[in-house]
C-alpha cells in the first residue's frame, strides 16, 4: 500500500499511452495538472512529447502542458500520489481486472480509480479491486479534446462521494461529465450507437442499399439534426402520438441479431478491418482517410461545448 499521507491536488495517472490515454493525459495537463502515464511501450513513451504537442496545437493551446508529462514503464511508485487515475488499456476483461488490482496496491486508498472502458461493465473490471467504492467508469469519447462528454458511470460499489468527485474533476477540465446511474454494458452513448450501426449493416447485408448509401443518408438526414436536438427532444417536438404510430408500424421489422452480424464476421476474417487496411465496408486510399479524420477533428473542435 502507499505510504503518502493523502493523494495529491491537481495530479493525473493514466495507465495506456495509445491515442485515447495521450489524449487524456493532454486535456489534465494542459489545465495544469501533473500526469504521469503508464507506457510499457518504448516507441510510445519516447514519442509522448511530440503527441501531447500535437494536440496542444490543434486545440490552439501552448505546447508547454507536454512538460507536465511523464511517461513511465509501469505502474510504480509515481502512481502513489495521484488523486485520479484512469485506466486507457486496450478492451481485455482479464487485463483491465489486472490493472486494477494492481493500482489497489499502489495507490493510496483515496485515489479514485476510473476505466475509460466503451462498453465493458465497470462491475466487471473492478472486481478484483480493494477498495470498490473508490472505481468508476469515465467513458471518453475520440478524441476527447474535441468531443468533451465523459459518461461517468457509477457501480452498485460505488460511492456516491467518489461519483461526485469524479464528475467535479472532469467539469474542471473542460469535459461535460454525465451521471450513468446504472452499470450497463455499452453506458449510453455506445448503447444508442450500436443499435444503429446494427440496423445499418443489416441494410447493406440484406441488399437494401449499399454502405456509401447508409452513411449518406446519415448524413443528409437525421444526422444533420442530431448535434441541435437529441432523438426524445425530436419525438417530443413532433408529437409522441405520431412516434408510437410510427413505432407500430416499424419496430417488428428492424433486425433483433443478438450476435454479430454474418457480413460483419466475414469482412473481419477476410483482413477488411477498414480504412486502416484500405477497405472495410467499402474501399479507401491514405487521402481519403487523412482527409475524413482531419475534417472530423475541425469540425469537432469548431463546435461551442453544449451544443
Amino acid at each position: 500500500m502507499s505510504m503518502v499521507d493523502s493523494p495529491r491536488a491537481d495530479t493525473l495517472g493514466v495507465i495506456g499511452g495509445g491515442r485515447m490515454g495521450a489524449a487524456i493525459a493532454q486535456i489534465f495537463a494542459a489545465e495544469g495538472f501533473d500526469v504521469v502515464v503508464v507506457e510499457p511501450n518504448a516507441d510510445l513513451r519516447a514519442q509522448m512529447p511530440a503527441r501531447i504537442a500535437d494536440i496542444c496545437r490543434a486545440r490552439g493551446q501552448g505546447a508547454e502542458a507536454a512538460s507536465r508529462v511523464t511517461p513511465v514503464a509501469a505502474i510504480g511508485p509515481e502512481l502513489a500520489d495521484r488523486a485520479l487515475v484512469i485506466e486507457a488499456a486496450p478492451e481485455k476483461l482479464e487485463l483491465k481486472q489486472s490493472i486494477f488490482e494492481t493500482l489497489g496496491n499502489v495507490c493510496h486508498p483515496r485515489t479514485i480509480l476510473a476505466t475509460n472502458t466503451s462498453v465493458i461493465p465497470v462491475t466487471a473490471i473492478g472486481a478484483r479491486a480493494r477498495r470498490p467504492e473508490r472505481v468508476v467508469g469515465t467513458h471518453f469519447w475520440n478524441p476527447p479534446y474535441a468531443v468533451r462528454l465523459v459518461e461517468v458511470v457509477q457501480t452498485e460499489s460505488t460511492s456516491l462521494e467518489t461519483v461526485e468527485a469524479t464528475m467535479a474533476l472532469m467539469a474542471r477540465v473542460g469535459q461535460m461529465p454525465v451521471h450513468v446511474r446504472r452499470d450497463v454494458t455499452g453506458f449510453i452513448g455506445n448503447r444508442l450507437q450500436h443499435a444503429l450501426k446494427r440496423e445499418a449493416i443489416a441494410l447493406v447485408e440484406n441488399g437494401v442499399c449499399d454502405a456509401e448509401t447508409v452513411d449518406f443518408v446519415i448524413r443528409n438526414s437525421f444526422g444533420a439534426r442530431l448535434g441541435i436536438m437529441g432523438t426524445l427532444e425530436q419525438s417530443d417536438l413532433v408529437g409522441l402520438n405520431l412516434t408510437l404510430d410510427i413505432h407500430k408500424v416499424i419496430l417488428a421489422d428492424l433486425d433483433r441479431s443478438v450476435a454479430p452480424q454474418k457480413l460483419l464476421v466475414d469482412l473481419v476474417a477476410a483482413g477488411k478491418t477498414g480504412a486502416s487496411v484500405g477497405e472495410g465496408f467499402r474501399k479507401w486510399n491514405e487521402a481519403e482517410r487523412e482527409e475524413l479524420r482531419g475534417r472530423l477533428d475541425k469540425a469537432l473542435l469548431a463546435k461551442k461545448t453544449g451544443d
